[in-house]
């Protein structure tokens, strides 16, 4: 039994408890979640994934519920047109200044991408652009337009009387001062930076359209970094007793998730708008990740992405918000091999880019979960020790571009001091003289140089680690 929270706390709990009731009122006369098994983030940014119509079967195969897509694609949303799930279109962060400033901008971009396909394709959301708020280059041309961008699509919606489609935006979890751990959740709170500028009225907008603050929360973040406090299990969603008490809620958690959106809850309680919907806009765990990386792995990535149908489907709400009903995305349909920086990034698709399931899933959550079969066990699990280098990808090697193998060459070499100096003609690293081994050399040097203030061994996916000295397989 959780013990009764201080004295100061009462008045957060106050707070707390008010937001809680106008939130269970607001849920009662608010959208409906759509459909049946969870939603799935349908990016592209990868080579020779499936079609469109093809993507929809496959969708159809996992069980999803609904569908996200990063813009407004017409080959994506014809293909969705009579399937009946609800939608999410997206306006690119790089427009979102000139709808801002033109009534007429917005109007325009609406009748282009959402009326040709509404309402054959069921468009349920349309989200005005993805995590703006984590990009600081943009904090000045963007983030004060956000709010008079999503203010001027609504104005083109009342004019053509689309009434059912919720506007709204997507934002990570680094919206928070204290990033995406902010525990305990009670002591979370929005960015000064953000906080009153952006985010309060964003949320007057949301709570006035009865809309949903969309959030992308991932744990897999959240305990890599915090793996020496953080159990595994407590990620997954099978903690057993492993339990966290909020000392100054005194609510009791069972999962990270739920300690992640709780604390979202309160931020926007502190802003005053407690009872604004919830939304989890991207969440998911990589089946996959570099030697320098931990736990992404497809027995951890299934095993997340199981437990989380089989939870969502019982509508179990947080703590904070019980019961509550909530729409979830899990991100993503495939691996985007296209996508930049470290392994993680290619990695969180229910299924690989040729269509092939990565483990079988069941995101309705009705399938139980003993009847699986076997999954691979995972390997790296705890952080990898020994020597890591960054050399040419087997891909790339085997279908040279020189071109493209010529420019990353010559990047690489221009950084740091002395980056290629082992590989120019004469000296101890020269031979063998081939495109592959020169570049492979390059980039380690390069990585090793830079990899501590944030370098990738990416090279636009013409590099991968490996665990294996190259000195030893390229003589």
């Amino acid at each position: 039994m959780a013990a009764a929270p201080p004295p100061r706390a009462l008045p957060l709990l106050l707070l707390l408890l008010c937001a809680a009731l106008s939130f269970r009122v607001a849920a009662a006369h608010g959208a409906s979640a759509g459909g049946h098994g969870l939603g799935v983030n349908y990016g592209r940014v990868a080579d020779d994934i499936p079609s469109p119509r093809r993507s929809v079967e496959l969708l159809r195969a996992a069980g999803a519920g609904s569908v996200k897509i990063y813009d407004a694609n017409p080959g994506v949303l014809r293909a969705l047109a009579g399937t009946r799930w609800p939608v999410s279109i997206m306006v690119p962060n790089e427009i979102i200044p000139d709808i801002a400033a033109s009534p007429a901008a917005a109007d325009r971009w609406v009748a282009d991408n959402l009326v040709p396909y509404y309402p054959a394709t069921r468009v349920k959301f349309l989200l005005v652009g993805n995590e703006i708020l984590s990009d600081y280059s943009i904090a000045k041309s963007t983030w004060p337009r956000l709010v008079p961008a999503m203010e001027n699509i609504h104005l083109s919606f009342r004019k053509r009387g689309i009434s059912s489609v919720k506007i709204g935006t997507t934002l990570a979890m680094d919206a928070l001062a204290d990033g995406a751990f902010p525990r305990p959740p009670s002591a979370a709170a929005f960015r000064p930076d953000i906080a009153t500028s952006v985010v309060r009225p964003l949320l007057h907008f949301l709570n006035g359209t009865n809309s949903y603050y969309f959030v992308d929360a991932y744990p897999y973040f959240v305990w890599a970094g915090n793996n020496l406090t953080v159990p595994l299990d407590y990620a997954l969603f099978q903690g057993g007793h492993t339990r966290y008490i909020d000392p100054g809620t005194g609510l009791t958690y069972t999962n990270l998730l739920d300690e992640m959106l709780d604390a979202v809850a309160i931020a926007m309680a502190k802003l005053g708008y407690g009872g604004v919907k919830l939304a989890v806009a991207e969440t998911g765990w990589p089946n996959g990740c570099d030697y320098d990386q931990i736990g992404g792995n497809v027995h951890n990535a299934a095993i997340y992405n199981r437990n989380l149908g089989a939870r969502m489907a019982k509508n179990p709400g947080t703590p904070l918000r019980p019961g509550a009903k909530m729409p979830v995305f899990v991100f993503s349909l495939y691996n985007e091999d296209l996508k930049g920086g470290p392994g993680t990034e290619r990695h969180w698709g229910l299924y690989y880019a040729n269509g092939t399931a990565v483990y079988e899933i069941d995101l309705t959550g009705r399938r139980p979960l003993w009847s699986y079969p076997p999954l691979p066990a995972p390997e790296n699990n705890t952080p990898y020790k020994g020597p890591i280098w960054c050399v040419m990808s087997a891909a790339a090697s085997k279908k040279l571009n020189e071109t493209a193998v010529g420019n990353a060459l010559s990047y690489a070499c221009g950084q740091g001091n002395g980056t290629c100096d082992a590989i120019q003609p004469g000296k101890k690293c020269y031979l063998p003289n081939t495109t592959v081994a020169h570049a492979s050399y390059a980039f380690n040097s390069y990585w090793q140089q830079f990899r501590k203030i944030g370098a990738t061994c990416y090279f636009n996916n013409l590099a991968e680690q490996t665990i294996k000295d190259p000195m030893i397989w390229s003589t």
